[in-house]
């Protein structure tokens, strides 16, 4: 059962214009994650003909508050014009936005019951975007290490919301990095967010590089997640230890072995 294999394009080759490494993704077999979107040539970007996988799904706003979730909708209505420009298969969230360094732009230490509720309607209307405009959107976990005051940063947060909305044009980006900082079990977790994944990331820890330079055990992830029967999209996004080209090595031969 083989995985879809695609890459973080901003965080390799990070010397070279984003076309080129989106060009040399497709060459070398592999789908094209990318970040946001201002500042890209994005003609240059349809040209090369590579298949992008995921993208940032909004620029601003947030998932809990009224003039959060206005910002959010109209710019994700934004981002997924140009998503679509490109063929993007998921436009990807988080539970706000996020600043330099990736600290939430709103910090939020304590998340209410009110809160709760508007992110889930926030959700719902971004389901409906997606229905209106035929693309699909993922809310991602992220670690409270690297974004201390995200809210619905958890992996169980953001298992509750999407599973809460429960329909097709919102997915989970399961993104295993953030899950063994935030969690660990990272296998018990495929399990429980299987039904509502549209995509898995990775990248070892610490270092954030290629699966086989930390402490996690990627071979036994990718054997237990065919043993679920999950044969999605599998993104690495990470640095590289050494050369871009050892690193998606490294990673292909993981999750293709």
């Amino acid at each position: 059962m083989a995985f879809q294999l695609a890459a973080c394009a901003e965080m390799l080759w990070r010397d070279r214009p984003i076309h080129w490494r989106a060009a040399r993704l497709k060459e070398m077999g592999f789908g094209v994650g990318l970040w946001n979107w201002p500042g890209w040539d994005i003609a240059a970007l349809e040209r090369t003909g590579a298949t992008f996988t995921i993208m940032n799904g909004y620029l601003e706003g947030r998932l809990a508050d009224d003039e959060g979730a206005a910002l959010l909708l109209r710019s994700a209505r934004e981002t997924a014009e140009v998503g679509r420009r490109l063929g993007v298969q998921r436009l990807n969230l988080h539970g706000t936005g996020l600043g330099e360094g990736g600290i939430p732009s709103v910090r939020s230490e304590v998340v209410t019951g009110a809160m709760w509720l508007k992110a889930r309607d926030t959700l719902n209307r971004i389901a409906d975007l997606g229905a209106e405009l035929d693309v699909t959107f993922t809310l991602e976990n992220l670690n409270p290490l690297d974004h201390p005051g995200c809210p619905f940063g958890s992996t169980a947060d953001v298992l509750a919301l999407v599973s809460a909305v429960d329909r097709p044009q919102l997915r989970i980006n399961l993104d295993l990095y953030h899950t063994q900082l935030g969690e660990g079990d990272l296998v018990r977790w495929c399990e429980r967010c299987l039904p509502w994944i549209g995509e898995i990331q990775v990248a070892d820890n610490p270092g954030r590089c290629e699966p086989g330079t930390g402490e996690i055990n990627f071979r036994g992830v990718a054997a237990a997640l065919r043993a679920m029967g999950y044969a999605g999209p599998v993104g690495l996004e990470s640095f590289a230890r050494g050369t871009p080209e050892a690193a998606l090595a490294a990673f292909r031969e993981t999750f293709s072995s």
